[in-house]
């Protein structure tokens, strides 16, 4: 096998490295996002469930 040879595969195997790299780097920058996403739509239905207590809390007292 030649130098140019030998160049010509690690080429290709730093190339494909660098095609795993990137698809990790999507990958869990997918589930990061996912992560936020789920965080924040628990967040605004904790917020929409202490709205409507205060609500039903304030309609009692104001029947009362």
């Amino acid at each position: 096998m030649g130098i140019k040879d030998q160049f010509q595969d690690k080429a290709e195997q730093l190339k494909e490295q660098a095609q795993k790299a990137r698809k990790g780097g999507q990958n869990e920058t997918s589930d990061r996002r996912r992560q936020v996403e789920d965080r924040a739509r628990e967040r605004s239905q904790q917020g929409q469930e202490r709205l409507r207590d205060a609500a039903d809390d304030a309609r009692d007292r104001f029947q009362s």
